[in-house]
């Protein structure tokens, strides 16, 4: 361990995960000729270049021998960095951490809390929301809940399903009907109105028009939104039709912000499941706070 050029390697790390030298000596608060003299010291120890010395119009380009050292090197203080990140974190016994997609934990997970509260006093909750999937070791969670089925390996139980139906602002639907003289179909106004896409693979509206029609919709144009909260936002606003999660879309529903243009719906029996950290499972507030996440899914109506 003595021989390894520690600083060295940090550098070319952050040369890997910044794209550059100058980017590199920012990430790590220093100078970029330091970096670079980092650079020259381990190209010195290897006998060998690491970066390639004409890269025209390119920026900066690795050689092989460099493109694998850095990515290792990358990698290793990356996870080095979450070891020690966890390591000084000082996490109380009741503490229970509960990752989820931002459009899950703000639509879904958020409303719920008050009611796990009640139910827990002693456990505090907190929420981390992130597009990213990641393990709930990685991110440092104690549980996470995902869309999608459980893994096959078992490291995850189903958590609960959805459905899928079409939902639009209540304004926009009279403005439609009323466009139609106020007998308008569901499948002449799914073509009068833009379509709202969401980029959630399992929610596209290819799942309606293969389960209902109408032949022929136009599915390569309107616009699309990174989640399911900006989707539904934008439908609020009266930009278009989305094709919604109904657990998700619930308490727009429920209070007239959003209607549904169908009583119709495409079932997701494997929309939601849930993960946990393997060295937090046994202790008291996780498999407390799991057991309530399991019992308030199984508890919500989809009708």
């Amino acid at each position: 361990m003595q021989n390894i050029p520690t600083n060295a390697l940090r550098a070319l790390a952050a040369v890997y995960l910044a794209g550059g030298i100058r980017p590199a000596g920012r990430m790590l608060n220093v100078a970029h000729s330091s970096v670079s003299r980092h650079l020259a010291e381990l190209e010195a120890l290897i006998d060998a270049p690491i970066l390639e010395k004409e890269a025209p119009g390119r920026g900066i380009a690795f050689t092989g021998l460099g493109e694998r050292l850095g990515r290792e090197a990358a990698e290793s203080f990356t996870k080095l960095n979450q070891a020690w990140e966890a390591a000084r974190e000082r996490r109380a016994a009741n503490s229970v951490v509960i990752s989820a997609a931002p459009s899950v934990a703000a639509l879904w997970l958020l409303p719920r809390l008050p009611v796990l509260s009640g139910a827990h006093p002693s456990i505090e909750v907190s929420v981390l929301a992130d597009q990213r999937v990641r393990g709930p070791e990685e991110e440092g969670s104690d549980l996470a809940i995902r869309m999608g089925a459980p893994h096959p390996d078992g490291g995850s139980q189903p958590l609960m399903d959805d459905a899928l139906t079409p939902v639009l602002s209540p304004r926009l639907m009279s403005r439609a009907q009323a466009a139609r003289g106020g007998h308008a179909t569901v499948d002449q106004l799914l073509q009068d109105l833009p379509l709202l896409h969401d980029r959630d693979p399992h929610a596209g509206w290819s799942y309606w028009t293969k389960a209902f029609g109408p032949k022929g919709l136009d599915l390569a144009h309107g616009s699309r939104f990174a989640s399911s909260d900006l989707l539904l936002r934008a439908a609020q606003q009266g930009q278009g039709i989305a094709l919604a999660r109904l657990r998700l879309a619930a308490d727009s529903l429920a209070t007239g912000a959003l209607v549904r243009l169908s009583e119709r719906t495409v079932h997701l029996p494997d929309a939601y499941h849930l993960i946990g950290c393997a060295e937090r499972a046994a202790r008291y507030a996780v498999r407390s706070v799991r057991s309530w996440l399991l019992h308030e899914a199984s508890r919500d109506d989809l009708s």
